[in-house]
């Protein structure tokens, strides 16, 4: 069995050990816009393929048996090209995404489809923000007027000017996310729907201060598309559907 992985996930690093382990061939393919992104075991390559056409061609000249779509929840382009290519070579895809953050009790949380609409919604909850959603969609923030701290992997290009940048790699603990809020006198927090506990402190610290969330849904999933929420099943998918 050869699978290509579109990986830049931690499941994503997961599946591919489990599936080399195994004997597997595996191709994991990472975007390459994060700078010394931490490589799973097998084959890697970097880079787009140029669309869902691009993404297409290649797994005509290199044929697979499988490709799974491990990569962040909001990564929607990306997942509508592997649809579209797997669809156009009948190529089986799966979908690997983790599940998404539930509110518990203390949370106050406000869920939002958009960064556009978390911006507008900030005024109305606060005026020292956390922006903790990466450097993609940070522009709908550069006119609230309000304190920022932007917290992202790589530094965005150009460098905003609004905003006091913190460049950080998950994962992260309650203790560290406490004294951030703390320090720079946070009241509210903006996040993606991420999933997952790499980054999930920031939401136990906020709970315990009571400050309140900005949640942005994940983009919907095409229809049609097998999905999973975990290595495990992923890998059972594979083995069940590809194992001779």
């Amino acid at each position: 069995m050869k699978v290509l992985l579109l990986g830049g996930t931690g499941e994503a690093r997961e599946l591919a050990d489990v599936l080399v382990a195994s004997g597997c061939g595996v191709v994991s393919s990472l975007a390459g816009r994060t700078t010394d992104a931490r490589l799973p075991v097998g084959e890697v390559r970097s880079g787009g393929f140029g669309g869902a056409a691009g993404l297409a061609r290649w797994l005509q000249t290199n044929p697979v048996d499988a490709v799974v779509d491990a990569t962040h929840p909001f990564a929607a382009t990306m997942t509508s090209h592997a649809v579209t290519a797997a669809r156009q070579v009948g190529v089986p895809l799966l979908v690997l995404r983790r599940p998404g953050w539930s509110a518990e009790p203390g949370d106050t949380w406000h869920w939002v489809d958009s960064p556009a609409e978390a911006a507008g919604l900030l005024p109305s909850l606060g005026s020292r923000v956390f922006l903790t959603i990466g450097r993609q969609g940070l522009d709908a923030f550069a006119t609230t007027g309000l304190w920022t701290v932007a917290r992202c992997v790589d530094a965005p290009e150009p460098r905003p000017s609004w905003c006091t940048l913190v460049l950080a790699r998950g994962p992260y603990d309650v203790d560290g996310e406490l004294s951030l809020l703390r320090e720079h006198r946070i009241d509210v927090v903006v996040s993606k729907d991420s999933g997952g506990p790499a980054t999930s402190a920031k939401l136990e610290a906020a709970r315990r201060l009571r400050i309140p969330v900005v949640v942005i849904r994940r983009p919907p999933l095409p229809s049609g598309v097998a999905v999973v929420d975990s290595v495990a099943q992923a890998a059972k998918w594979l083995a069940d559907n590809f194992t001779r």
